[in-house]
């Protein structure tokens, strides 16, 4: 990611989190605008291009999206009109829009909870990943296999992210985008998302003394994703960030093996 991408992302967020997002129409109309910028070549040259003032970027932004709510249209030309490293960056960080405001409109709902489950659910089944990702199959079918497939079991706003993100993937893994989705969930409420390996089921008392921990450690509150691993053996492994929290029985047999070992 560019310095002038960086930069691009922190004001648009800066300016999103000042909107008062207080559904989801935002985020369907912004989800919406990253599609067609990155279904026209020419539409997507006209807005990221250094050579054009900002000023006539966000024209023609607003022109070609006169139709959609006044809060979108000033999330839209606010992002043409800052300087993003490439087209692709900017359709990117307008996608990213879209998933914040998802986190904004939607504040009660556990969508990182059920994003993770539809990683794993995606990562379990090849066949599914290779169905949602593929260049070849239409985009307007994927976005109806993922609402079919998640209705009812899912949040309006989870679909929402799934079904959007599996209809322009751009080259990207469906577990990719779906990890991403939900760590942008988590950044726009404050929050940081462990992912816990562990050979049991944890119990309510178990899970909030280890989020106590972390976010005592990390300064700042930590969601649980929970899985259950048998090659734990026992312990947990927590995974946050880029940081791994390697605690578990088989990690210090193999530790042991290698001392004795050597």
């Amino acid at each position: 990611m560019g310095s002038a991408t960086t930069q691009a992302l922190a004001t648009t967020t800066a300016e999103l989190t000042a909107a008062k997002v207080s559904d989801l129409s935002v985020a369907r109309e912004l989800f919406a605008a990253a599609r067609e910028i990155a279904d026209s070549a020419q539409l997507s040259g006209a807005l990221s291009s250094w050579g054009a003032p900002a000023a006539a970027r966000a024209q023609v932004a607003s022109a070609v999206f006169a139709g959609f709510s006044a809060p979108t249209v000033r999330l839209l030309t606010s992002a043409v009109s800052q300087r993003w490293s490439s087209a692709e960056d900017l359709i990117s960080g307008i996608e990213e829009l879209a998933i914040r405001a998802v986190a904004l409109g939607a504040p009660t709902t556990d969508v990182e909870g059920e994003l993770f489950q539809v990683a794993r659910t995606v990562a379990a089944n090849p066949e599914l990943e290779l169905a949602l990702g593929s260049r070849l199959g239409d985009a307007a079918a994927k976005g109806a296999l993922i609402e079919k497939l998640l209705g009812g079991r899912a949040s309006e706003a989870t679909v929402l992210i799934t079904s959007q993100l599996v209809q322009q993937p751009r080259e990207r893994r469906v577990r990719y985008l779906l990890n991403r989705a939900l760590k942008l969930v988590a950044d726009q409420r404050g929050n940081a998302v462990a992912t816990v390996r562990v050979a049991n089921v944890l119990d309510a008392a178990q899970q909030d003394r280890l989020a106590a921990a972390l976010s005592a450690r990390y300064g700042t509150d930590v969601t649980l994703n929970v899985v259950i691993d048998p090659t734990v053996i026992g312990g947990a492994r927590v995974e946050i960030g880029d940081d791994v929290i390697d605690a578990t029985v088989s990690s210090r047999i193999n530790d042991l093996r290698q001392r004795l070992a050597g």
